[in-house]
């Protein structure tokens, strides 16, 4: 069994050029406020390109959901972050080596480096044979970390750090204090009279006394005087600390390639999991879903926006799911209904579950089936930019064109509120013409509209509403479900709410 990767199946996945630029419709998805929470304080690792590509490839998402599946395990979960803190306090001791000014303070910082390293790597193999690994990438993983503790150099490596450690441990040396002056010699078995001097004082002893001694700095770099006894300490004992130059210059290269990608790797699930963790403990479901290039019969049971669900659980406030499905030859959802009923909510949930499936993550949901894209367009409503010269209804025209241009019959194109800057009359017709050619294109599509019309274009229109309480229908319930385009807005609830009717106008006018 062969290891490549802990998060890519095959070499040909694993990113060629990482890069930190999100992808266009990250905002639009809020898809950009998930990855930022996901990744805080864990700069480190580098991991948002992780989370800015998308696989092509079913298996290599499935691949991704065995590895989660097994760190789903409490046990193994502890051990990985486990061995990362050991990593990383491994790199914290590489940090502070290049930080200090003398020579063998920075050497022996680089050796606890090497030692940290070592027991992390035993620690993990030792973790590793004590759990059931279920996923063919941990299972790869194990037998390669093992093969690697068993090899000549790392049994090499660490004999000479332990052996190194130590010597310079068993190093016992004299100071002769004198004046301005200080001699290092040898220790020569001297006598410690701390202890008689102790015993014979303690007959004397009235009650709790004062502590005259003086507490040395703790700050990691020494200063001058301690760095000249250590030089000659290092006269003293010139064959320790010559293995010490030797080691430090041949081990330079000790960290396995291997191993320290695979602890930048796991970090992708470690975060994710411990992010949608705090959602779980809320009572909200998340699903490894099942993922075709082929069937566009998608489907999701109890979904939600992620991001909108951690803000409202930090206020202590419901989340509402929402289903939805595609079945034959449906394939575009139009979205209609009053405002500020969780129509814009229910799009980017849409978004999220393809994207967030295409990473490899589980995704909001008791169940769910979706469609591994090619591409994903979103169009959402943009203030204008007066650098380009164009109006808000040429802007929209060239946006939609060059996602139409662009997309293809695998693609999914999610759109919010469209040509809004014009009249009712021109909006339907250039809508409607849109709406066409992505029927024709026959990919999927969520489109958020006023336009009531679309929802009946064609076969493969799926008309859901945004609905709101019957006996008060200033009250919205966030839930969509599917029912035909009523053309009711419930303007005149907002304008009572915000006392903007007729009468509240004029009577405010009046007095």
């Amino acid at each position: 069994m062969t290891f490549r990767s802990i998060l890519f199946k095959r070499t040909e996945d694993c990113i060629k050029n990482e890069t930190l630029e999100a992808p266009e419709f990250f905002i639009d998805l809020n898809l950009d406020q998930i990855v930022d929470a996901i990744t805080a304080g864990w700069q480190e690792y580098n991991l948002k390109p992780f989370f800015y590509t998308s696989l092509n490839d079913s298996d290599a998402i499935y691949y991704r959901h065995e590895v989660m599946r097994d760190l789903e395990n409490k046990i193994l979960f502890e051990h990985i972050k486990s061995f990362a803190q050991r990593m990383r306090a491994m790199r914290g001791h590489l940090a502070q080596a290049d930080k200090l000014h003398y020579k063998y303070q920075k050497k022996r910082w680089f050796l606890d480096a090497v030692e940290t390293y070592c027991e992390a790597v035993n620690g993990l193999v030792i973790d590793l044979t004590l759990v059931d690994l279920k996923s063919s990438g941990f299972l790869a993983f194990r037998e390669y970390i093992s093969n690697y503790v068993k090899s000549g150099g790392f049994t090499l490596l660490l004999a000479e750090t332990k052996k190194l450690k130590a010597d310079l441990s068993g190093i016992k040396y004299c100071l002769l204090i004198k004046d301005n002056s200080i001699k290092v010699r040898k220790y020569e078995s001297e006598i410690d009279y701390s202890a008689d001097v102790e015993e014979t004082f303690e007959k004397f002893k009235q009650g709790a006394a004062r502590d005259y001694r003086v507490k040395f700095s703790n700050y990691p770099d020494m200063n001058h005087v301690e760095a000249e006894v250590l030089s000659m300490v290092a006269q003293l004992y010139p064959e320790i600390f010559k293995n010490l130059d030797d080691y430090c210059e041949k081990c330079v290269n000790y960290l396995d390639e291997t191993i320290g990608v695979f602890d930048r790797e796991i970090q992708f699930y470690l975060v994710y999991l411990e992010y949608i963790g705090v959602l779980k403990q809320a009572g909200l479901k998340f699903c490894y879903p099942q993922i075709s290039d082929k069937c566009k019969e998608v489907y999701n049971c109890e979904g939600f926006d992620l991001a909108l669900a951690k803000k409202l659980i930090k206020e202590n406030l419901p989340v509402v799911c929402n289903d939805f499905y595609l079945k034959d030859k449906e394939r575009v959802f139009v979205v209609s209904g009053p405002n500020q009923g969780g129509k814009t909510t229910f799009a980017r949930t849409f978004g999220q579950l393809h994207y967030l499936a295409g990473i490899g993550c589980p995704v909001p949901g008791r169940e769910a089936r979706l469609f591994l894209y090619d591409k994903l367009f979103t169009h959402f409503e943009k203030e204008e930019n007066i650098k380009n010269l164009r109006g808000k209804l040429q802007d929209d025209l060239v946006r939609i064109y060059e996602i139409l241009n662009q997309a293809t019959t695998n693609s999914i194109i999610i759109m919010n509120e469209i040509f809004t800057s014009t009249t009712l009359k021109d909006a339907v017709f250039l809508s409607k013409k849109v709406m066409e050619k992505i029927i024709q294109l026959d990919l999927l599509c969520v489109c958020v509209t006023f336009i009531g019309e679309l929802a009946s274009l064609s076969g493969k229109t799926v008309s859901l509403v945004s609905s709101v309480v019957p006996e008060n229908p200033a009250l919205r319930t966030y839930k969509i479900l599917r029912g035909p385009a009523d053309g009711l807005l419930y303007a005149i609830t907002i304008a009572e709410k915000h006392r903007l009717t007729y009468d509240c106008i004029k009577e405010r006018i009046n007095s």
